[in-house]
């Protein structure tokens, strides 16, 4: 796995938050932490077997931004 991306507790508690709000009974900080490394890990993944799909994925991201700040 490339040294980019370190997980830090900004990003654990957005996500416990997250799972507070819709896995309540999965809402710990060691699946926050599991749950980041699993998209971590699955995004390094795309980027090398379907570059598409993450484009796309990135599309709906950008899109979404420009919606926010209509």
């Amino acid at each position: 796995m490339s040294n980019g991306y370190q997980i830090n507790e900004k990003d654990i508690d957005s996500v416990l938050n997250y799972l507070k709000i819709h896995d309540p009974e999965n809402a710990t900080p060691e699946m926050a932490i599991a749950l980041l490394e699993f998209y971590k890990t699955k995004f390094h993944e795309m980027a090398h077997t379907d570059l598409s799909k993450l484009e796309k994925i990135y599309e709906e991201f950008r899109k979404s931004i420009s919606t926010e700040k209509n």
